[in-house]
């Protein structure tokens, strides 16, 4: 973990409402590993207490690049970020993905709107590509596609009000895929969005005796573990015990989540 002051490279559009922010960040570049994440602070908002967490999307060199919509104050206020302005930055924070498959394992990730980015990174670390199922509430929604499919991947799209892909939730192309899918090789899964979404992959991952990893999303304070915003429990060998998402995860095999609530996608 590195306090650094990051130094923006580049500020572009992605699609019709999100931006890629891309800041020279040598020494957590040296580090970063995919499913991590970074803290950070925008001298603007010099009210602001806490730091804002944003998964890393793509590591090139000593530069870093976070994939965000503008969606409250603090990132509005980021879209203003011009090539040379400087941010702190906190990171790179949490445990990730793993990023070395078993050999017989097929790559399935599966991703809700941005959640794609962090996904796109470890697309990038793995020794061979897979298939992706995103999804989003309209075509505007869906990221990254043409990027995947640059790297060799299968990509499956779907959204809720059927403007691109499959109508309805991501799960309705994944099941369609697993009723159809050969025997071998077997899948493993790799997923970030939201909770309900996450549980439901749980329940697939279970039913079929995958291998699932999970990349949660929570409110987190200091992103250090030491404010306790963001506890998950989890089963351990010697029961079920609160660990902080920030710092032990984001990233967690499913089979180990105790689910808090039934989620709203099945």
């Amino acid at each position: 973990m590195q306090l650094e002051t990051g130094t923006v490279v580049r500020h572009e559009t992605e699609g019709r409402n999100y931006r890629v922010l891309t800041l020279r960040l040598p020494l957590v570049c040296s580090t970063a590993n995919p499913g991590q994440f970074i803290h950070l602070r925008i001298s603007a908002l010099h009210d602001a207490v806490l730091r804002r967490p944003f998964s890393i999307y793509r590591v090139e060199g000593d530069s870093l690049s976070i994939l965000y919509k503008s969606v409250g104050r603090g990132t509005a206020v980021m879209q203003s970020l011009c090539p040379g302005a400087e941010v702190s930055v906190i990171g790179p924070l949490g445990n990730g993905f793993p990023v070395r498959l078993t050999p017989d394992a097929l790559p399935v990730f599966v991703a809700g709107g941005y959640g794609v980015a962090p996904l796109y990174f470890l697309a990038t670390r793995l020794a061979r590509p897979g298939i992706l199922f995103v999804g989003g509430a309209r075509a505007a929604d869906i990221l990254l596609t043409s990027a995947f499919e640059a790297l060799g991947w299968n990509v499956c799209v779907a959204t809720e009000d059927g403007s691109m892909g499959t109508r309805g939730w991501v799960t309705v192309p994944l099941d369609a895929w697993i009723r159809t899918r050969d025997s071998v090789p077997t899948p493993e899964i790799f997923a970030c969005g939201p909770n309900g979404m996450l549980q439901a992959l749980a329940l697939r991952a279970k039913q079929c005796g995958w291998k699932a990893w999970l990349s949660l999303d929570r409110h987190m304070g200091c992103g250090v573990g030491a404010c306790l915003a963001c506890v998950q429990r989890i089963n351990t060998q010697d029961g079920e015990i609160l660990v902080r998402v920030c710092k032990e995860g984001p990233v967690f095999e499913s089979g180990t989540i105790v689910w808090e609530d039934t989620g709203n996608e099945t």
